[in-house]
């Protein structure tokens, strides 16, 4: 599959657009952007790419947290119905689709209205993040893995579907996205797991933005730091001994002026 080629009427691409900074989309999700006929948005996508192209029909469609949201059932009828209409459809969201972003979702609705679908995968945030941060997910001798999950739900909650006490055990480093809200639990459940309270955590806010914010603590005092710091969503929060490698200092990244 070439990501350079372009467009076809009648279809849906899903771009990953990436962490935030309009910088770090890839050269083939820009190419989408600047040939589509209509883009519909989610509120992390790096939406200054779309400057890009002036003449595409912009839908917001994103959701806010705790409040204003499209439900996912009205996103994949726009994406199926502009596409039947012969349009160029670009799909843009932050990170990549694929994690967390309901891109399987939103392909499997095109497909079942005989839609065809592209995908330009993006960087995503849950290892830019940290990157950008100077948390290295694995590291020789150290770890030799990490394991994503969403804290979208809290410990306890009947629509939760992990097993927190058995993440503890993995032996890999932790990395927490949408979890803002429901720290203070998830960590009560990683320690009742057997991680120490002095387990190191690291939390990024707006990553890559000209407003990234790095909050470094431990398990046991993640919930309390970040209150007191004012950790705002959307924030990714890494568990683990990498966490606590003092390379932040030397890490330098400017986000880009698009």
């Amino acid at each position: 599959m070439k990501h350079s080629a372009d467009l076809i009427p009648g279809t849906v691409t899903l771009v990953g657009g990436g962490p935030g900074d309009p910088g770090l989309v890839t050269v083939a999700g820009l190419q989408a952007v600047q040939q589509a006929d209509v883009i519909l948005y989610d509120r992390l996508a790096p939406q200054d790419i779309m400057d890009e192209n002036p003449d595409a029909e912009k839908i917001p469609v994103g959701k806010v947290p705790r409040g204003k949201y499209v439900p996912q059932e009205e996103i994949n009828l726009l994406l199926v119905e502009h596409a039947q209409q012969g349009r160029k459809v670009v799909r843009l969201k932050g990170g990549d689709s694929f994690v967390f972003g309901r891109g399987g979702e939103e392909w499997q609705a095109c497909a079942a209205a005989g839609v065809p679908v592209r995908i330009i995968p993006g960087v995503t945030s849950c290892v830019a993040g940290p990157e950008l941060a100077g948390v290295p997910l694995t590291h020789r001798h150290m770890v030799q893995g990490f394991t994503v999950v969403s804290g979208h739900v809290a410990p306890g909650d009947t629509r939760s579907e992990l097993d927190w006490a058995q993440i503890a055990k993995t032996g890999t480093t932790l990395v927490i996205l949408m979890g803002v809200a429901n720290i203070g639990g998830i960590s009560e459940k990683l320690q009742a797991g057997g991680l120490a309270p002095h387990t190191p955590v690291a939390v990024i806010g707006d990553a890559s933005l000209p407003t990234q914010q790095v909050l470094t603590s431990t398990l046991g005092e993640v919930a309390d730091d970040m209150e007191q710091a004012g950790i705002k969503p959307p924030a990714i929060t890494v568990v683990g001994d990498v966490a606590g490698l003092d390379l932040e200092h030397t890490s330098v990244h400017e986000p880009s002026d698009h």
